[in-house]
């Protein structure tokens, strides 16, 4: 009768062995083996990406096999490194250091010190600025590429961009070979003011180096290519290509809209409508970039260095 009181006893902290099976549930009852068939795997946050246009969920690889291009035709940004891996034949390129700039010449602040946005957007992208430069053959032509990356604070033009610029295009100089520039940005960098200004016609009078120099300057515009980089060297090229849908334009819709004070037609500042409107050469699908460029290339380097027509 003792036992069978203790055994009731809510006080007791030894449970039987049945009785604390029963409260780990059924899969205590299942053999180790088994078990752990059924332990909950973690899965990458990052796995499926939103269309912006759509709202539909992509399956991040399917995407990465589609070179970043939506079922919906919307073209993702990339990075330097996929332009460079999507551009160059069979993804062969050498890649350049840029020139070390002075930091935050103007100790800016607003709110937030400049160096630490420049910090962040190191540690977030892994490139030093907005611009990165490579050399390698497209459609078999050496050729130098500059890219410029949004995901860099926004693409924005300062002095480190600039220099880049620069740099690319004396390279392309030094080695007899035209230069292309994938363009993306908001604009000129504001925490260094008229400094980032000046870039602009820094960048202009490394074009004309290159025309004199009888290379070609291809641009490619992407999304978004405005502000002070549009009314530079983006619309500088001897030819100038842009992927579907890309914004390009100087000032905003809203602004342009609220100074002249009537309503934009539908369109305005996409690609589609400057090609229109005689903006832009030619819009071309990421897919067909290479061929395209390849053959734009190949044309206009005929006769130099024993470049041939097909």
């Amino acid at each position: 009768m003792l036992e069978a009181m203790a055994m009731a006893d809510p006080k007791n902290d030894k449970p039987t062995r049945g009785n604390a099976r029963e409260r780990q549930g059924w899969l205590a009852r299942i053999a180790p083996g088994v078990r752990g068939a059924f332990v909950k795997r973690e899965t990458p946050e990052n796995l499926w990406v939103k269309c912006p246009d759509t709202g539909e969920m992509i399956y991040r690889p399917d995407l990465e096999a589609a070179w970043w291009v939506t079922p919906a035709g919307r073209h993702m940004r990339i990075g330097p490194d996929l332009r460079f891996k999507y551009t160059f034949d069979d993804e062969t390129f050498e890649t350049f250091d840029t020139p070390k700039v002075p930091e935050d010449p103007l100790h800016f602040t607003d709110g937030r010190s400049y160096k630490d946005r420049l910090t962040a957007a190191r540690k977030a992208t892994g490139e030093p600025d907005a611009m990165a430069i490579a050399a390698g053959p497209v459609g078999g032509t050496e050729t130098v590429v500059l890219v410029q990356d949004f995901a860099f604070m926004g693409g924005s033009l300062g002095l480190a961009a600039g220099e880049a610029f620069i740099s690319a295009a004396r390279i392309a100089i030094e080695r007899q070979a035209p230069l292309v520039v994938y363009t993306a940005a908001g604009g000129a960098r504001m925490q260094e003011g008229t400094l980032s200004l000046m870039q602009m016609a820094r960048s202009t009078l490394a074009i004309q180096e290159l025309k004199r120099a009888r290379l070609p300057y291809i641009v490619v515009l992407t999304d978004p290519t405005t502000g002070g980089v549009t009314a530079s060297y983006a619309m500088l090229g001897d030819i100038h290509i842009a992927e579907p849908g890309a914004l390009i334009g100087f000032a905003g819709q809203r602004v342009i809209e609220q100074t002249i004070r009537e309503t934009l037609p539908p369109g305005f500042q996409r690609a589609e409508y400057l090609v229109e409107k005689g903006m832009v050469d030619r819009v071309v699908a990421r897919h067909e970039l290479p061929v395209v460029l390849g053959s734009i290339l190949k044309t206009l380097m005929m006769g130099r260095n024993g470049q041939k027509a097909a």
